[in-house]
């Protein structure tokens, strides 16, 4: 009888652990103070009601997840540079990274007010053959997620064209490629338009 009570005790006690460590191998931002307190740094500049704090900082919140994650690891490695998200990267853990894209992702995108339509700018189409038709980004062949385009800030848009026509940016090479062949004047037209959205 003692036997069966020492088993039957060490298989709840078993039955209760299991569950624990599966919830440790994928982090959760809302149960882990110390994770969820390096997401609230991201409101710093993203926004804690995912509207910027200023004009040049992307809309993130509800933004394309693969596409997340893909740019949280280019930070980390080095493939992409800007200072503060290389910094922001290398604190979250490799375990983190696609938790956070994930808890990003599921945020809603900020609304904003319409604007009066506007007619798409010449070479805009360049952009839906991977953005899709509204600009709302996509998972394409390979697993390659698009960015949202659609109602991102014009300052941001602008210059990660920029970067991408000048070889700064180098993280998506089908980028640099097709903004290289782009003027800066139809640039501003099209990302313009875009943030309108």
């Amino acid at each position: 009888m003692r036997t069966q009570m020492v088993f039957g005790v060490l298989a709840v006690v078993t039955a209760l652990a299991a569950p624990a460590n599966a919830a440790e191998a994928i982090p959760d931002p809302s149960m882990q103070r110390e994770f969820g307190a390096k997401l609230l740094v991201c409101n710093t500049c993203h926004g804690d009601n995912g509207v910027p704090k200023g004009p040049s900082i992307p809309i993130i919140w509800g933004q394309q997840e693969n596409y997340l994650l893909k740019q949280l690891r280019d930070f980390e490695h080095g493939d992409r540079n800007a200072e503060v998200m290389t910094w922001m990267s290398k604190t979250l853990t490799l375990a983190e990274l696609a938790p956070s894209a994930t808890n990003i992702a599921k945020k809603t995108w900020p609304t904003r007010t319409a604007n009066a339509a506007t007619p798409a700018p010449r070479g805009v189409a360049v952009c839906q053959s991977c953005h899709e038709a509204k600009f709302m980004g996509a998972v394409q062949a390979e697993g390659v997620t698009t960015p949202r385009l659609a109602g991102q800030t014009y300052e941001y848009l602008v210059e990660a064209m920029r970067r991408f026509a000048d070889g700064e940016r180098t993280n998506n090479a089908d980028m640099v490629r097709v903004w290289k062949g782009i003027s800066p004047a139809d640039r501003d037209a099209m990302a313009r338009y875009l943030s309108t959205l």
